[in-house]
């Protein structure tokens, strides 16, 4: 059983595959937080054939909403900070959410690539609309 059903808009954004089929990963380790390789995206969709960089630079789009989900946690992190503790000093807010960022910025960095190409890629159920380089599934180099 699956947690997100295919077709849902979230589930490319959260678990981070194709946005075309929701089948293929969109990075070649699907945990964010391994250390060598978790800026490695594969050309192609294993499942369908979809291509993840549509064009030279398409993911310098990514950085904007990187940028915006960092602030959304930074601003978590002060009110957590301001609500659960008592008197803090301004250094301790900036260490604090400092430390938030660098922890998370793996999976906001996948993330922002997620939703960047999930913006741009529709969601194909239907095979035979999948792009032309499609007609066979394209092998996952190991």
């Amino acid at each position: 059983m699956r947690i997100i059903p295919k077709g849902i808009l979230l589930r490319p954004i959260l678990l981070h595959k194709c946005p075309k089929c929701h089948e293929g990963d969109l990075f070649t380790h699907p945990n964010p937080f391994h250390i060598n390789g978790y800026f490695d995206q594969p050309e192609l969709c294993h499942h369908c054939g979809q291509k993840f960089e549509i064009e030279p630079g398409f993911y310098y789009g990514a950085m904007y909403v990187n940028y915006g989900a960092s602030i959304a946690i930074s601003v978590a992190v002060f009110v957590a900070m301001y609500v659960l503790g008592s008197p803090w000093e301004p250094i301790d807010y900036i260490v604090g959410v400092g430390l938030a960022l660098f922890l998370m910025s793996p999976y906001t960095f996948r993330s922002g690539r997620s939703i960047w190409l999930t913006i741009f890629v529709p969601y194909e159920s239907n095979p035979e609309k999948w792009p032309k380089n499609s007609a066979k599934k394209v092998e996952q180099p190991k």
